[in-house]
């Protein structure tokens, strides 16, 4: 084992988000050596995403001495299963939303190493587990907060895959019933549909068509909000955005306090572009949490932001993946 580490020291972590794929070398203590990113968005077909992808990758495995020197791969995808190694139905890939991607299999051949694949909040999760504020806990929830809604669910120190490789879809589950906004599952009403980064820019060019409450949102073209123009404004007062963050952040908590019925989590930690309104999201995801909760689970949970920055929390999780797999081989 030794020997091999010498001579195989890396492994790359890969997060497979909705907007943008990131890479990491990542050697056996958890440091990121290097890493590159493309868009994950603009690309026909898988085959033409692979493509890109090792031609970014090569550059960086280049820089630490070639593919002799990586032992694994590890992946953390929307719709990712770890049992299959594929990518099935993924609503936010437009290369992967119509059927079953054998991701995993794809890189694999193309790099000659071995390949595993989780989902993309999994990966969080575990990054998190193993580097984060996670650290030492054995039963908590990752919810992730980006182009959609993930969660990584661990119970007892281990992983939720269920039977399939799919439990723990918490951004699937519907919290309006009634006229419920369309998701990218195709369903009607889902937590993701309202919590996402681009749940938050819908509300806000809701809150723009139905009202006449002035805001700094009205000098842009509605289509063109992003859940960044409404921080800013929300940070700078402006009233409506301050509301938009409000009601998602209400939803948030509600929805928690429902999660906490399933798995009794030591701790709540969010992670994603949508943290960074800090107060602005996590006062009212308490405060509703505290209102909805059940009394036996009321001042258990604690609620935390990733510790770790950026996607490093995703890219270390699955290059943990790839130190698994190349274990067990």
């Amino acid at each position: 084992m030794s020997q091999e580490m010498t001579i195989k020291p890396y492994v790359i972590g890969l997060d497979l988000g909705g907007t943008n794929s990131v890479f990491g070398i990542v050697d056996s203590r958890g440091d990121i050596k290097v890493t590159t990113a493309i868009k994950t968005q603009g690309y026909n077909t898988v085959e033409e995403y692979v493509d890109a992808a090792v031609d970014a990758l090569q550059i960086i495995i280049d820089q630490v001495g070639g593919i002799d020197k990586i032992k694994a791969m590890g992946i953390g995808a929307p719709n990712g299963n770890f049992y299959t190694g594929t990518i099935e139905f993924a609503p936010n890939l437009p290369w992967g939303h119509d059927g079953i991607v054998p991701l995993a299999d794809m890189f694999s051949k193309k790099l000659g190493i071995p390949v595993a694949l989780t989902n993309d909040a999994n990966a969080a999760a575990i990054g998190e587990m193993t580097y984060g504020v996670a650290r030492g806990m054995k039963n908590f929830i990752v919810i992730t907060l980006g182009t959609g809604v993930g969660s990584g669910i661990v119970v007892n120190g281990q992983m939720v895959y269920g039977c399939d490789g799919f439990a723990g879809e918490l951004g699937h589950v519907i919290m309006v019933r009634e006229n419920g906004r369309s998701c990218g599952c195709g369903r009607n009403g889902c937590l993701e549909a309202y919590c996402s980064a681009t749940g938050v820019a819908r509300t806000a060019r809701e809150y723009l068509a139905t009202t006449d409450e002035p805001s700094l949102l009205r000098d842009m073209e509605p289509e063109k909000i992003t859940s960044l123009d409404v921080s800013i404004a929300a940070s700078k007062g402006d009233e409506l955005a301050q509301r938009v963050y409000a009601f998602t952040g209400k939803m948030l908590g509600e929805a928690c306090a429902d999660f906490a019925a399933f798995s009794s989590p030591e701790a709540f930690i969010f992670f994603g572009g949508l943290t960074k309104a800090g107060p602005l999201i996590m006062d009212p995801i308490k405060k509703a949490y505290d209102e909805n909760v059940l009394n036996i689970f009321k001042g258990k949970a604690k609620f935390l932001v990733s510790g770790l920055d950026g996607s490093s929390a995703a890219v270390l999780g699955a290059s943990a993946v790839g130190w698994d797999i190349n274990e067990e081989k």
